[in-house]
């Protein structure tokens, strides 16, 4: 192995020694590890659980821990029709994850509003909260959830990390 061979994240192996910025290793652990909040709310929540299943398995982008606790998550995935009654529920969920956070919206409904264009459907997530990856399809297949997955993460390896300020003595 040459010395300017590029291992990935913007590293270079020297002799048995990996450098790299921080950042960049940062980003790769980040988008190497997505934790999902699966906010399924109607009939594309089927094909994102078929998603996790043995046929796709989404493990391999490591995204397979599905956690139904905000605290837990990195990026919700908002799977059908977001009805006003559900969209303070959204909201409130989305508030409690932590920074950095994401969000994917899967499906005609969640992106658009879909067919339903009525008093109660939310026309669309991203006027509720910011949007990542759209998603279409009336429900889209488990392919192009991962193909958002993968958009999502070159997205989050460009990310920059933000610098914490050192507390004041």
């Amino acid at each position: 192995m040459s010395q300017a061979h590029v291992i990935g994240c913007d590293a270079k192996a020297e002799g048995e020694v990996v450098v790299t910025r921080l950042d960049a290793a940062l980003n790769w652990c980040r988008k190497n590890s997505l934790w999902p909040m699966p906010m399924g709310l109607a009939c594309c929540a089927i094909e994102l659980m078929g998603t996790a299943a043995s046929r796709y398995d989404i493990a391999r982008f490591g995204a397979e821990v599905m956690r139904f606790s905000p605290r837990q998550s990195d990026v919700m995935v908002v799977a059908g029709t977001v009805t006003y009654k559900m969209a303070l529920a959204v909201r409130r969920i989305y508030d409690q994850m932590p920074e950095p956070k994401w969000v994917i919206a899967m499906g005609a409904c969640a992106s658009t509003g879909g067919m339903y264009r009525s008093y109660a459907v939310l026309q669309g997530v991203d006027r509720l909260i910011p949007v990542d990856v759209y998603i279409g399809g009336c429900p889209p297949r488990p392919e192009a959830l991962m193909d958002a997955l993968l958009k999502l993460q070159a997205k989050v390896a460009r990310t920059p990390v933000p610098i914490r300020p050192s507390p004041a003595p």
